[in-house]
């Protein structure tokens, strides 16, 4: 059965003008998760422009550029609740110059919406955003072909399209995909079935949103418990205490349990479980905590605790595929520092294998890497990082690099 108290992030991404925005503000509207004054000032705006209805994708283009282009540029986020469950929706850009825009929403994501427009079918955009989705390791697919009005709610174009696109997304390993008919204009299968598209039997979409089940999602036999803050209150109530702060990115603890710590490779047991609202006996990802533990053991920043049955890597060199997120292109030659977990190490790439062609999936040797560009890369790092590959554990397979020069993050990282 769905916890139906998680909350889900997902986001959605399509082609220019297959209906994002206008899905996102259906949504909105029909959950009733719009207040007065928001539809207020957007059905102002849309009686400005001439519209004979309310446009409803206005409730998510939120930047000037944006509502002048009508198009979607930065990422939009909206947050809204049902009686089963809490969202948090990211409107991701569908032109290919903003593709680290939807990488940085999809890297937190547990499910995307992927559009297409009935009329036009699988495009060269689709197939882009399905390997970013594959590429950051969202778990759950939904594909929504939408404006099913404008092919008057054919079931033949909507199997033709389903048929095409499982095919690609079983090339790149994806077999988690839902599809839905759906016309976000009209409303039709968003939160209402509606009457036109009787021959679907299945979920609409707000049902699949409301029901995915994202437990399994997070690694739960890894424990990693990157260590953020040492806390040593130095009070006289507390005047011994030594506790280590963070987050489980993965996995549980238990008091009582051996833990290593790396990447000094020490070993100790959990003493105490400490919380705001108390100690506990075990504690499981993604809460946030402090451990005590039986032994002093030298521990700092950037340590990670682990238990030996699940041991990561400990490295100063791997490979990645990094989003290059900057204007200036990658440069062999510049220092830059590279974020992990709660650990920053100054960092070199050792070399640059090959730039991916998102569009095509074709591989360049010895490639220029500019903004947006996909990338294969080696990494030599000058302090040891606690890594695992991306696909078993997001937040310990990612970083990202920081310009040392300027403190700009120029790039986020999968290791591979």
């Amino acid at each position: 059965m769905t916890d139906t108290t998680q909350l889900l992030r997902f986001i959605t991404a399509g082609s220019v003008d297959d209906g994002k925005s206008t899905l996102i503000g259906r949504l909105l509207h029909d959950s009733k998760s719009i207040f007065e004054d928001q539809y207020s000032a957007i059905s102002k705006t849309s009686e400005k422009r001439g519209m004979a209805a309310v446009d409803l994708s206005l409730l998510t283009d939120g930047l000037q550029a944006e509502r002048e282009q009508g198009i979607t540029i930065d990422v939009a986020y909206r947050y809204f609740a049902t009686p089963k469950r809490k969202f948090i929706i990211g409107d991701t850009p569908g032109h290919e110059q903003y593709t680290r825009n939807m990488v940085t929403a999809a890297s937190t994501a547990n499910l995307v919406v992927i559009l297409i427009d009935a009329r036009r079918g699988v495009l060269v955009q689709t197939r882009r955003h399905t390997y970013l989705a594959s590429l950051v390791g969202i778990p759950h697919i939904v594909l929504a072909v939408n404006k099913m009005d404008m092919v008057e709610y054919s079931e033949a174009r909507f199997n033709e399209i389903c048929t095409e696109y499982l095919a690609f997304a079983a090339q790149l390993g994806l077999h988690n995909v839902t599809c839905v008919p759906l016309s976000a204009l009209v409303g039709d299968m968003l939160v209402d079935r509606g009457e036109n598209l009787a021959w679907y039997q299945g979920p609409t979409l707000m049902e699949l949103l409301e029901n995915v089940e994202i437990d399994h999602d997070v690694n739960t036999t890894d424990f990693r418990y990157p260590v953020q803050w040492v806390c040593r209150p130095q009070t006289e109530e507390y005047h011994d205490f030594r506790g280590f702060m963070g987050r489980i990115e993965a996995g549980s603890v238990s008091v009582g349990d051996e833990i290593t710590v790396l990447p000094a490779g020490r070993t100790s047991r959990v003493k105490e479980i400490v919380t705001l609202d108390g100690n506990l006996e075990t504690a499981c990802a993604p809460q946030s905590i402090c451990i005590t533990l039986a032994d002093e053991i030298d521990i700092s920043r950037g340590d990670m605790f682990v238990k030996a049955d699940y041991l990561p890597a400990v490295t100063k060199e791997f490979d990645a595929m990094l989003c290059w997120l900057s204007e200036t292109p990658l440069d062999k030659n510049r220092k830059y520092l590279v974020k992990h977990t709660t650990r920053t190490a100054k960092c070199l790439f050792s070399s640059i294998d090959y730039r991916v062609d998102v569009n095509t999936l074709e591989q360049h040797a010895n490639p220029v890497v500019n903004m947006n560009d996909i990338a294969h890369v080696k990494l030599k790092v000058q302090l040891p990082l606690v890594t695992d590959h991306y696909k078993r554990n997001r937040a310990s397979g990612s970083f990202i690099v920081i310009d040392e020069a300027t403190n700009n993050t120029v790039a986020a990282g999968m290791i591979c």
